[in-house]
């Protein structure tokens, strides 16, 4: 005998049917009649009220459910399905944007009458490395709810640059744009200072100290001395934490810390050059020492006295020294780069000079430096290498395609630079499987050696689902900060005819069983992720 339910619906509600279980049974027909009714009108109310709530959030569904199948048509299509990618930009990068604003629960800043103190900065390293010091800094401060006093930049590591916040930063933009999360203040106060029993007192935090050690360890310091100055401040702040935190972050790094306007106007002058010449063009930042005897002698001389004895080929074959020039150009030429495409290298003075980058220009004629383009208008910034930096960064920013052969700092707060403004092409070499490649490359014809370019870089061209939030630097991919755009937007940017313009057409690659075909020929897809070495910038 089949089980009855233990609830039924009488007169729109539920009721417990433990009751009709103890009556006494006087006939089949006396037990379904109260029992079957109520059930079958019960019943219909449910089908009439679902009926009622799905019809009434259609609208409101409709457009979190075209998210989700285009966020499933992004990222989990199988490779029969995928799209054709575009070598000079991501067919993706349409459906995101940087979104780093602050939310309703995040309350305005204490003003600088009423906090715990002024908390002094002294940054660390090259240019692009202080500047993740000084985004740092910024949500550190708010951590400890302390008045901001302008970083101090570094001055005596091996660049050499006496350069200023005020020489490279606009300070008072940034000091505004700020204002609402953090109070910033060009020095301590005159008047403070002469009332300080003692200076301020000097410490230096553990890389990655999580907002807790902040608050455990130094709060109470800055409370009892009032001035603390946190030095060689560079990744003392933690990867993960809260959102909030992170998009402040955001904010400070790509919204708060502007160049001055000489630096500004001569970088856009360079991009402007590029524009005239090409329609796009590729930016390569090279960082490149050859790992000889000879090369590390002079590396003792110059930067590093320790500088370890190291197998240079075999520190080339696992994957741990920088692409050459050539080899940037022989990966670029793999991956379907033409030889009039146009290239503005980015980099300080490279080792072995005009010749080291002649293997590269047989492969790319069109090869510019800002040496080359800026002419006489450099002449004020040759003896400031981060000002020199800064030029090289606008023009990396505002290039199409952005090439680098290290994991150095200016390649990571690029790439994450590029991501949150609208994940522009991003190449990055997967040297762990291009160099033992590259070695071999003498062993196979061009096709050949081609397509496997193609298969190891895989994971490594800047696409919106190469790496998972969490991992890697936040200031690479500040994953807090980057959303998916509406779907109405999307269909109504690509009904007025936003889509992908008609001058960005290339050699385009298709994914097909594990293969990109271009044309009518099979080339693997583009290799998974790997961990790499920091180099400096």
């Amino acid at each position: 005998m089949a089980n009855k339910p233990l609830f039924h619906y009488q007169n729109g509600s539920v009721v417990s049917n433990k009751h009709v279980f103890g009556r006494r049974r006087s006939s089949a027909a006396s037990q379904r009649k109260p029992i079957l009714m109520p059930l079958l009108c019960g019943m219909m109310l449910f089908c009439l009220g679902m009926l009622s709530l799905f019809t009434g959030q259609m609208a409101s569904d409709l457009d979190r459910y075209s998210q989700r199948f285009m966020k499933q048509s992004l990222f989990n299509l199988d490779e029969n399905n995928r799209g054709p990618i575009d070598i000079w930009e991501s067919e993706y990068a349409k459906y995101f944007n940087g979104c780093s604003v602050r939310s309703a629960t995040f309350p305005d800043a204490i003003r600088e009458q009423s906090p715990n103190g002024y908390l002094l900065i002294a940054a660390s390293g090259g240019l692009n490395q202080q500047r993740t010091g000084i985004s740092d800094a910024v949500v550190v401060a708010r951590i400890l709810n302390a008045t901001l006093v302008v970083p101090e930049l570094d001055h005596n590591s091996y660049w050499k640059d006496d350069s200023d916040f005020v020489n490279i930063f606009y300070v008072d933009w940034f000091i505004s744009y700020l204002a609402k999360d953090v109070t910033v203040v060009r020095r301590v106060p005159d008047k403070f200072m002469r009332s300080m029993e003692k200076p301020p007192y000097t410490m230096r935090v553990p890389r990655k100290s999580p907002p807790e050690y902040y608050l455990d360890q130094v709060l109470p310091i800055l409370k009892r001395r009032h001035v603390l100055q946190l030095t060689k401040f560079d990744y003392r702040l933690a990867n993960n934490i809260d959102e909030d935190l992170q998009k402040l972050r955001c904010r400070s790094n790509f919204h708060a810390l502007r160049f001055t306007e000489p630096i500004q106007a001569l970088g856009q002058k360079l991009v402007k050059k590029m524009r005239q010449m090409a329609n796009r063009f590729m930016a390569v930042h090279l960082s490149y020492i050859g790992g000889g005897d000879k090369e590390r002698y002079e590396l003792r001389e110059i930067r590093w006295e320790t500088l370890p004895d190291i197998d240079a080929v075999g520190e080339r074959r696992r994957g741990k020294c920088p692409l050459t020039p050539h080899e940037v150009g022989l990966m670029l030429r793999a991956l379907g780069f033409e030889n009039d495409a146009y290239i503005y290298v980015a980099s300080g003075e490279i080792y072995g000079g005009e010749e080291t980058l002649e293997p590269l220009k047989d492969l790319f004629p069109n090869l510019y430096t800002k040496e080359i383009l800026a002419n006489e208008d450099l002449k004020p910034f040759l003896p400031f290498s981060s000002c020199l930096a800064t030029i090289d960064y606008i023009v990396c920013d505002e290039s199409d395609v952005f090439v680098t052969n290290n994991n150095g700092n200016m390649a990571k707060i690029l790439a994450g630079r590029r991501r949150y403004m609208g994940h522009k092409r991003t190449i990055r070499p997967n040297s762990k499987r291009l160099s033992p490649l590259l070695m071999q490359r003498d062993q196979m014809d061009w096709n050949t050696f081609a397509e496997k370019v193609k298969a190891v870089q895989r994971g490594f061209m800047g696409e919106p689902d190469e790496m998972r939030a969490g991992r890697g630097e936040f200031h690479e991919y500040p994953y807090s900060c980057i959303c998916e755009k509406p779907a109405s937007d999307i269909i109504a940017a690509g009904n007025n005819g936003g889509g992908d313009g008609d001058h960005h057409q290339s050699r385009q690659f298709k994914e097909n069983e594990g293969l990109r075909k271009r044309s009518n020929e099979e080339e693997p897809v583009l290799g998974a992720k790997e961990d790499e070495d920091v180099f400096p910038d």
